[in-house]
């Protein structure tokens, strides 16, 4: 029979060991469950920030523009935009943001290999018209990738529906007949021997649109650990798909304002 009560000390030094810190921000339900070797059921929010070994670097982020309603940020390759599941993966964008500004929520997502520019509100008023203008489509997001070889054409738009891939998790696909409509527009920007970069413009906002997009285009993007085939994958030791620039209207004022953050590449 389980006994409900408070986690003992040693349940708490072995979270430690895991060398991560744990940050409370809204306890809910909370419940501890101690029994056996050491066994916790936990239901609570919280944010996880790993404690690495000195001499090892996370990836960080760079605070493009700020005002009391809204925060631009250029989010590193390799850093989730938002907590997945489990503890190795609570470190993120909007944890770290979070950890200054405990107010700032997220209102799009960029995938964690994608580089970038990336907005979150700072107050409820922003978020819901900044999260209303993503999903009415007036935000204006252009990318930069680099791709495997180099299209016949010079621009072009592609527009082949999309839906998860429930035998092959996290991927997704294309499917005419369930998929939901997704469209994206490019161009070559310049052209390489081996490969060439692309501007991109996402029409729609899927999961992995882009990168689906250019991979059925059978120019994959570099280094690309889901879609790219084996030619393609170790050209880059990185997704090479960039948010490159942002455009929106203040949630506020309404000014139509714009970000740029060049490529890495």
């Amino acid at each position: 029979m389980h006994n409900r009560r408070p986690p003992c000390d040693h349940c708490l030094q072995t979270y430690r060991n895991k060398r991560y810190l744990w940050f409370i921000e809204k306890p809910r339900h909370v419940a501890y469950y101690c029994y056996g070797l050491i066994r916790i059921s936990v239901r609570i929010r919280t944010s996880v920030i790993p404690i690495l070994p000195d001499g090892v670097a996370m990836p960080t982020f760079r605070k493009v523009y700020q005002d009391e309603t809204l925060i631009v940020l250029d989010k590193p390759s390799g850093l989730l935009a938002v907590p997945g599941r489990g503890p190795e993966l609570q470190d993120c964008l909007s944890a770290r943001v979070q950890a200054e500004l405990p107010q700032a929520t997220i209102v799009h997502r960029l995938d964690r290999d994608t580089s970038g520019l990336i907005v979150m509100a700072l107050d409820a008023d922003a978020q819901r018209e900044l999260s209303r203008q993503f999903a009415a489509r007036e935000v204006a997001k252009v990318y930069r990738a680099l791709v495997f070889g180099n299209p016949r054409e010079e621009d072009g738009l592609v527009d082949l529906p999309l839906r998860k891939d429930f035998d092959r998790p996290p991927r997704h696909m294309v499917d005419p007949v369930q998929g939901r409509p997704a469209q994206t527009r490019w161009r070559v920007v310049e052209r390489r021997p081996d490969r060439a970069l692309l501007e991109v413009e996402p029409i729609t906002g899927r999961s992995h649109q882009i990168r689906i997009h250019l991979a059925a285009l059978e120019h994959p993007i570099l280094g690309d650990p889901l879609y790219a085939h084996e030619r393609a994958l170790p050209m880059a030791e990185r997704l090479m798909l960039h948010s490159e620039r942002l455009t929106l209207t203040h949630p506020r004022d309404g000014r139509r304002l714009s970000w740029t953050a060049p490529a890495p590449f």
